[in-house]
């Protein structure tokens, strides 16, 4: 897919990596619904961006980080979680989510700040288990493809989605490789993130976290970033810390979300992103907000 707008991209915008085929799949009544991306990728239109189309992960992709037998129900439908339905074609699509993890990693080795707008998210699936929405862990497949395949020495992992990713802590805990620091609400599902434990580096926000805390807490995770000097960076990019986000209790603005993305541009980093959560009608300009001050 191409933008229709005919004016030359500017040097630093997006590369977006969307396949429609990602909004083929919805349960009546559930937050995580294809309406989200729909509208985020028709506001992500209205700028001079280029898009590209991904492709599915293989099975060894899959295994770097997930178990055999995850795949497996995956794949067949045999899994069980409340918050995670069973879907005819979500093995195949979820594959497809993942590949656009890997093509927005392989953007940003090539020094393209790129941004995976797909469905379904990924970052509370662990080594060995669905939740939270989530089928197969999107960025923890395309860092783990960074890892082995292209023999990128350190990656950093920033998460700013209200939930914490206990998958990603879960499949790269002690893998001196990787660092992962999240920002998230606390308490708040699922439970995790509490407490820093080796590479892992958690900070947990009460309910009701307005834009000044945030971006407190922010700088000193960045901090954090710095002194592990990766080379690259990867962002778990979830945007239900909005004030008016229906299933989560912070308070940032939209304009908390430029903040963000300025203070990230502001690293150095070749980066990433990989839409995780964020279901208020406001998400559309939440990620807009982001992406123009990541990349002005």
């Amino acid at each position: 897919m191409r933008n229709a707008m005919t004016q030359t991209p500017p040097v630093n915008a997006m590369r977006i990596v969307y396949s429609p085929r990602c909004l083929d799949y919805a349960a009546t009544g559930h937050p995580e619904s294809p309406d989200r991306v729909r509208a985020t990728v028709a506001a992500l239109q209205q700028a001079a961006h280029t898009w590209l189309t991904p492709v599915a992960v293989t099975d060894r992709d899959i295994l770097r980080v997930h178990t055999p037998a995850m795949l497996v129900a995956v794949r067949t439908g045999k899994f069980a979680d409340g918050d995670t339905p069973v879907f005819p074609n979500i093995y195949e699509l979820a594959c497809l989510s993942a590949g656009s993890a890997v093509m927005a990693a392989e953007q940003a080795r090539a020094g393209h700040a790129a941004f995976a707008v797909m469905r379904p998210p990924g970052h509370h699936a662990t080594r060995e288990r669905v939740m939270g929405f989530c089928y197969f862990n999107n960025i923890a497949i395309a860092v783990a493809r960074l890892l082995t395949e292209h023999a990128v020495p350190r990656v950093a992992i920033l998460d700013f989605d209200c939930h914490h990713g206990n998958g990603t802590e879960d499949i790269f805990l002690r893998d001196q490789r990787v660092l992962y620091v999240s920002l998230h609400q606390s308490p708040c599902y699922p439970g995790t993130g509490k407490v820093s434990v080796a590479n892992c580096c958690n900070h947990p926000l009460p309910p009701g976290t307005g834009p000044a805390a945030f971006l407190g807490e922010l700088d000193k995770a960045l901090a954090e970033i710095r002194a592990f000097k990766p080379n690259l960076l990867a962002l778990s990019a979830g945007f239900d810390m909005y004030k008016g986000d229906p299933i989560t209790d912070m308070a940032l603005e939209i304009d908390t979300f430029h903040e963000l993305g300025r203070r990230v541009d502001a690293l150095g980093l070749p980066a990433f992103a990989v839409l995780e959560g964020g279901y208020a009608p406001e998400l559309p300009k939440c990620v807009t907000a982001f992406g123009n001050g990541w990349c002005p």
